[in-house]
């Protein structure tokens, strides 16, 4: 079952007795949790009807209880547990040893849990949270033939532009395809960002107007387009000095670089998209469409990708990629990280 669907019950008050919710993507989790404690019928005594373990400070035994206790004055019960992976790895089976028998396994906390599936109560919506649980226990072995279990993987980098079109669809607001892939290149690819992002986004251009690039640059970016196609001109002549203006003019310490080095990274792709219609045979105006060049700058950009070879492109990737890493996981402030990577991309 998809996060959509499950929603989707829940809105439409068609709730399961139990779900299911594995997955790393805090966002897709939280969606769907929120969605089915929404739908869960708790009444006027829901403080009374909404119980919430956490995996490591509790039972397997006290969620199935509460689970089978009746609601009080209400049509339902929710119960939601959450960190159920550390039951799949402090929760292993035991053996033990009985008097001439052979050895016998005690059931572990998720095989409780399978156990209640068999036969939970009506009247009660358990819900399972965990980041991940081996797919061959029994628990997840009966969640996916039941149709419960709701996978809250992240989408990857190929299929965010379309989850983000979706969304902003469900926000009232059209994208296009060249937008949508610009805001997973500056905030994804975990959904919590660019969710964020989309209803920034949608407070700043107002009821039913299109999501624009010129609204990412002033919402999200917070860079002036013209300075970073600068700054891709100057990297294009191997122009360390223009390149490093470019840069200086267009960091702000206040966001540590990300944002710029993802507005690098997306027009490094769009060179790349336009190197490869050149290739093709096809003409600057359709390589720059294909690309999401504006048209004025396709001549700038087929001057730049002249001095460029592919494989030059698919190194200045890589750097971007290492910038990335270093501007999420070293203590290195970011301005250094982003003039040694534009260094390195001249050379």
């Amino acid at each position: 079952m998809t996060p959509e669907q499950a929603i989707a019950e829940a809105k439409a008050g068609k709730l399961r007795p139990i779900y299911v919710v594995t997955g790393d993507d805090a966002h897709l989790v939280q969606s769907v949790t929120s969605s089915i404690r929404q739908g869960v019928e708790t009444g006027p005594a829901s403080g009374f009807n909404d119980d919430r373990f956490v995996a490591s400070e509790t039972a397997a035994g006290t969620v199935v209880n509460a689970a089978q206790t009746a609601p009080m004055m209400a049509r339902q019960r929710l119960v939601l547990v959450s960190g159920v992976e550390r039951w799949d790895t402090k929760g292993k089976e035991t053996k033990r040893k009985e008097t001439k028998r052979k050895e016998t396994r005690r059931a572990g906390p998720l095989d409780e849990l399978a156990d209640y599936a068999l036969d939970p109560m009506p009247s009660s919506v358990l819900v399972i949270v965990a980041t991940k649980i081996n797919g061959s226990r029994k628990l997840m072995r009966a969640a996916k033939k039941g149709g419960w279990l709701v996978s809250c993987q992240s989408p990857s980098q190929r299929e965010l532009p379309g989850w983000i079109r979706n969304r902003c669809t469900t926000l009232g607001h059209t994208i296009s395809g060249q937008v949508a892939a610009a805001l997973a290149e500056l905030v994804g690819p975990e959904l919590g960002p660019v969710a964020d992002a989309l209803e920034r986004l949608s407070l700043y251009v107002g009821p039913g107007e299109p999501i624009t690039e010129q609204a990412l640059t002033e919402v999200v970016t917070r860079v002036r387009q013209e300075t970073v196609w600068a700054l891709v001109d100057a990297l294009g002549a191997r122009d360390v000095g223009g390149t490093l203006r470019a840069l200086d003019d267009a960091y702000d310490p206040r966001d540590g670089g990300l944002p710029l080095l993802g507005a690098i990274a997306w027009r490094v792709r769009q060179l790349l998209k336009f190197q490869a219609a050149i290739t093709q045979g096809e003409s600057r105006e359709v390589a720059a469409k294909a690309a999401g060049v504006p048209p004025f700058r396709a001549d700038a950009v087929a001057r730049t990708i002249a001095t460029l070879s592919p494989r030059k492109l698919e190194g200045w990737l890589l750097l971007l990629a290492e910038a990335d890493l270093a501007l999420k996981g070293s203590r290195r402030d970011g301005s250094e990280v982003l003039a040694t990577m534009v260094i390195a991309m001249c050379r």
